[in-house]
């Protein structure tokens, strides 16, 4: 893929939380930044880790690096080499699909390592990690 892309580092740390596949949407699920995705078999969160309660199984310290601009939905193998270059690199993604764009939330301990493989790619980050 030849296609290189700006980043923009969203400037507050990220939780994903995991409910039952039945619970009522949480009060808590909110913010400037928030995904909730049901499936027969879970509902996923996504939100400022400040919002998530200790009792709710989640993933905190999570950095999200969101390509700016409208990702077409016809174009093909974009996910797949930006999570390959972050794959060499030995870093975990989670990646999150909106209309527009698409996001990578890696962990805030690794944010500098991401931001190398993508940059090593040709891909521009604007921004840096929240801190934790």
């Amino acid at each position: 893929m030849s296609t290189t892309f700006r980043f923009r580092v969203h400037d507050e740390l990220l939780a994903i939380a995991r409910l039952a596949q039945d619970a009522p949407l949480p009060d808590w699920a909110r913010g400037r930044f928030f995904n909730l995705a049901r499936t027969p078999d879970e509902l996923s969160i996504i939100c400022p880790q400040t919002k998530v309660p200790a009792d709710v199984v989640h993933e905190r310290d999570k950095v999200a690096l969101g390509i700016v601009g409208v990702v077409p939905m016809t174009a093909v193998g974009i996910l797949a080499a930006l999570c390959a270059a972050l794959a060499a690199a030995n870093v975990p993604v989670f990646v999150l699909s909106t209309y527009d764009t698409d996001w990578l939330l890696v962990s805030a301990k690794r944010f500098e390592e991401a931001k190398g493989a993508l940059e090593g790619a040709g891909h521009r980050i604007e921004g840096a990690a929240p801190t934790i």
